[in-house]
């Protein structure tokens, strides 16, 4: 699935989506997605000036947006955004920095009416460098402001 494809599907758009690209996909089951990272990403201006490296939480948001894409793959209708509930169990291992291709393999460890649990691995050249379990909503409509 390529980035135009993945913007059908998540609300995300510069610079807050993480996905170039999605290379597997099995609908309710697991996706894996890969994010290159460039040194024109805006947060290297302020992350580490002279040493850029992206920070973690963004690669725990990369995977839950490839978890987004696969939510809605899996029959969700109309589109719509994925909302975080929670974050457990996170590790960060090894930074990522320009010229990195991140790939995020995500699973479904348990689906309940529009709450989905993930588990998320994302490594470097097949080197872990952060992980998780979240939880998230995936919503159809807009939250009221």
């Amino acid at each position: 699935m390529s980035v135009t494809e993945i913007m059908n599907h998540l609300p995300h758009r510069y610079p807050f989506l993480l996905v170039d690209r999605i290379i597997d996909l099995q609908p309710g089951v697991s996706v894996t997605g890969v994010k290159n990272v460039t040194i024109n990403e805006p947060f290297f201006q302020g992350h580490f000036p002279g040493q850029p490296i992206m920070p973690g939480v963004l690669t725990i948001e990369a995977m839950a947006q490839v978890a987004g894409v696969m939510a809605f793959c899996s029959g969700i209708e109309g589109g719509g955004s994925v909302y975080f509930m929670s974050i457990e169990n996170a590790k960060f291992r090894r930074p990522v920095v320009p010229g990195d291709q991140l790939r995020m393999e995500v699973k479904v460890l348990k689906q309940r009416g529009n709450v989905w649990k993930f588990s998320g691995i994302a490594s470097v050249d097949g080197k872990a460098v952060s992980e998780a379990e979240f939880t998230a909503m995936v919503s159809t409509r807009e939250i009221a402001k």
